[in-house]
């Protein structure tokens, strides 16, 4: 998910309802550079979550990042959205399998 939406939908313009939203949110003036930017923290955040490096620190980045991107979308731009509660339960089943996958090979039940 976060490979495709960093690289097909914000750096290559692919769903360019993105940069809508992150236009309605950060104006006109930043969407471009900022949809860029936070198409390769999309990338950056999909590489480590391959790598399988700190999964428990990776999942919380992924939390913390969902939750704020939704939050920000149904608050400022709930007309460009799809689903509001689609996108909120596709996300948590995401993030439900993230976490699952970041704490069940631990030892001490993902303490680490």
């Amino acid at each position: 998910m976060w490979v495709f939406h960093g690289l097909y939908s914000k750096l290559l313009g692919g769903i360019p309802r993105h940069r809508m939203i992150v236009a309605r949110v950060l104006g006109e003036d930043l969407a471009a550079a900022a949809t860029a930017g936070v198409g390769i923290l999309e990338i950056l955040l999909g590489l480590w979550v391959f790598s399988h490096r700190f999964p428990r620190s990776c999942a919380a980045v992924q939390t913390l990042a969902i939750v704020a991107m939704n939050a920000l979308e149904i608050s400022r731009a709930p007309d460009l959205l799809i689903s509001a509660p689609g996108m909120v339960a596709l996300n948590a089943g995401f993030l439900a399998l993230g976490w699952y996958s970041a704490t069940r090979d631990s030892p001490r039940g993902g303490l680490r």
